[in-house]
């Protein structure tokens, strides 16, 4: 028996037997009609008031496939802010769509949980050569073999020209007709529910692109002035009609877990939503669409602000999220391996004892004074659990807002790339993989939009000045080597070359087998930061230490050379057995790449020490 969810999306285009109901909120319009592109030419049908701004009426007669704008006033006809679909893209008209035309096949699917997650974040455009929702859907078995559970689309919604990344969308209820069909995309959620994967999606509530962004011309009250965003004016979530606001995105978060059995959500920038309601847009968010679907969904928030609010409970004055983006591990363990220290990095050092703080507490940054602004950043982590931060050594972000779109393993050498690999899967926190990164991608991931050709101009512009302040880029020569990015050779470029899963096989198996361990491991498995210990073993040494009961895990990541560590002199090792220590994996092992070096516990009885071999991680199994 096909899902039926309770929600349902009441405006946009509604099929109904015999017609179609259109509905849309157009306050500054006295009069919106139906504007129908026919083959014999245009035909206009009139809205009725229904009310506080909102006009509607069903039109006979019309099914599947009809095309159609709103005219305003009698003047000009835009897309429906609540289209399901632009076949033309995001100027053109919008198409009416029959939601429940699709047969799922993934009633016993229970959703998912945010405990367990390992997350794979990919680009649609760029995962393959064909970049479409179809084409992914025939990578899911290899990702389910490599051993994440849930796949993480960056946004889908409508957005200007043949290429983008996603955050410049305009129609949010549209899937992107670059990738495929609003079925498409159905088909690859059902796909990935059939494999055993979940599926999260990027969604983007603090900023629309420009191009195509008719919102306007519909309410000026979409947009306040009261507050401002990195992208101008901010959306309208706490002023005068902002209920129509606040449910136009509410209900696209819920549109996307009902219509599309979507198994969760990534919230973009969620600091920069500007809210000062009584209950804030992401609390009210996250209620609803929880009551939107009877399957268990994962909200996840992109926030900088290392705020704990975002994933404490509404009862503890919080928001009620499953998780964060805690990029204070990424920029640890990113300035330890490059020696970074311009932009935001300038807040790290890099150092072996923070890297473990993160570690332990999720985030490094508690309140503290960042040196590079001046203010304190961050709230103090409590007793939020670690599957509630999520960790990465790559994203879209720290890839692609890079000049030349390098990847960490570019920038290193491949031993100190799987021993940093190795630190983020052992962590009890939720790993979020990018793309490309199980074996060692030779792609870049450049930043790409095809814009019209002034606002790409300004585009190219814009990303070439925001390198002005780096040291690399002083030289304006020098800046305009940074890649176009609106030359579709940037955007072929970032394309995945898959068949590196074998040309790259000692790394993408080492993935394999962390993943394996994590999911199968009774002690890593559990996500439990109460049992769990990191610290520093001198300057290039971070150690993790993991138990359940008596059976204890240790990990020792070493960034540098050869070692031998007499566990009486660290009151990390202090105590434990490691005499007893079994190796359990070496990333210095041949299988995966490395010298062949041997690790473990090395001397007589009773003076043994720890042998490391240089820039790798030994996991180690004992019981005490």
């Amino acid at each position: 028996m096909t899902h039926q969810p309770a929600w349902h999306l009441d405006m946009g285009a509604t099929l109904l037997p015999g017609g179609v109901r259109f509905k849309v909120w157009a306050p500054k319009a006295e009069r919106v009609d139906v504007q129908l592109a026919r083959a014999d030419g245009e035909a206009f049908y009139p809205l009725s008031a229904e009310g506080g701004g909102v006009h509607g009426a069903v039109i006979p007669g019309l099914s599947v496939g009809a095309r159609y704008r709103y005219q305003l006033d009698g003047g000009a006809a835009y897309p429906d802010p609540y289209a399901r679909f632009q076949p033309e893209g995001v100027h053109g008209p919008s198409e009416v769509i029959d939601p429940a035309a699709f047969r799922w096949t993934d009633d016993g699917w229970p959703g998912l949980a945010p405990e367990g997650l390992v997350i794979y974040e990919c680009h649609v455009g760029t995962m393959t050569p064909e970049g479409t929702f179809r084409a992914l859907q025939g990578q899911l078995k290899e990702l389910k073999r490599l051993g994440v559970t849930a796949i993480e689309l960056m946004p889908v919604a409508e957005c200007p020209g043949r290429w983008n990344w996603g955050y410049d969308g305009v129609d949010l209820y549209a899937p992107s007709r670059n990738y495929g069909r609003p079925d498409d995309l159905k088909r690859l959620v059902d796909a990935a529910h059939g494999v055993g994967l979940g599926v999260l999606l990027d969604v983007v509530y603090n900023h629309l692109g420009p191009d195509g962004n008719y919102l306007r011309s519909y309410s000026a009250d979409y947009f306040t002035d009261r507050h401002q965003t990195p992208w101008g004016d901010a959306l309208n979530y706490d002023g005068p009609n902002s209920r129509y606001v606040r449910d136009f995105v509410i209900d696209n978060a819920c549109y996307w877990l009902a219509e599309y059995h979507l198994d969760g959500l990534r919230l973009d920038a969620t600091h920069a939503i500007v809210d000062d309601s009584p209950e804030h847009l992401l609390a009210e968010l996250t209620r609803r669409t929880r009551a939107a679907t009877s399957r268990r969904v994962v909200l996840i928030a992109e926030d900088g602000r290392n705020d704990v609010r975002i994933i404490r409970s509404p009862e503890q004055g919080g928001f009620g999220l499953d998780g964060v983006w805690a990029d204070d591990f990424h920029h640890g363990v990113r300035v330890k391996l490059t020696g970074e220290r311009e932009g935001y990095y300038a807040d790290y050092a890099g150092t072996a004892p923070e890297i473990a703080r993160a570690i332990n507490e999720g985030f490094v940054f508690q309140g503290q004074v960042s040196p590079r602004k001046e203010t304190p950043r961050g709230t103090v982590v409590t007793d939020e659990p670690a599957s509630s931060f999520v960790f990465a050594i790559q994203n879209h972000d720290q890839v692609g807002n890079r000049a030349y779109g390098e990847r960490l393993h570019h920038d290193l050498d491949a031993a100190r790339y799987a021993t940093a690999s190795a630190l983020l899967l052992f962590a009890p926190e939720t790993p979020l993989l990018f793309m490309g990164q199980e074996f060692c991608a030779s792609a870049p991931f450049l930043f790409f939009t095809d814009h019209e050709p002034e606002l790409g101009r300004l585009v190219t512009q814009g990303r070439r000045r925001e390198f002005g302040g780096f040291r690399a880029f002083a030289d304006p020569v020098l800046r305009e080597s940074i890649p176009d990015p609106q030359a579709e050779e940037t955007f072929s470029r970032s394309k995945l070359n898959l068949a590196e899963r074998e040309t790259n096989g000692a790394v993408y198996r080492l993935y394999r087998a962390l993943l394996k361990l994590r999911r199968a491991d009774p002690v890593l498995a559990a996500q439990d930061r109460r049992r769990t210990r990191a610290g520093a073993i001198g300057p290039q040494v971070v150690a993790v230490h993991r138990w359940r009961d008596d059976d204890h895990r240790l990990l020792v990541a070493n960034f540098g050379p050869a070692l031998g560590i007499d566990p009486a002199g660290h009151d990390l090792l202090a105590g434990l057995p490691v005499d007893r220590a079994k190796l359990v994996l070496s990333t210095a092992q041949r299988r995966f790449g490395g010298t062949g070096e041997r690790a473990g516990p090395r001397g007589r009885a009773g003076a043994r020490r720890l042998e490391i071999p240089a820039r790798s991680a030994a996991l180690f199994a004992f019981s005490a």
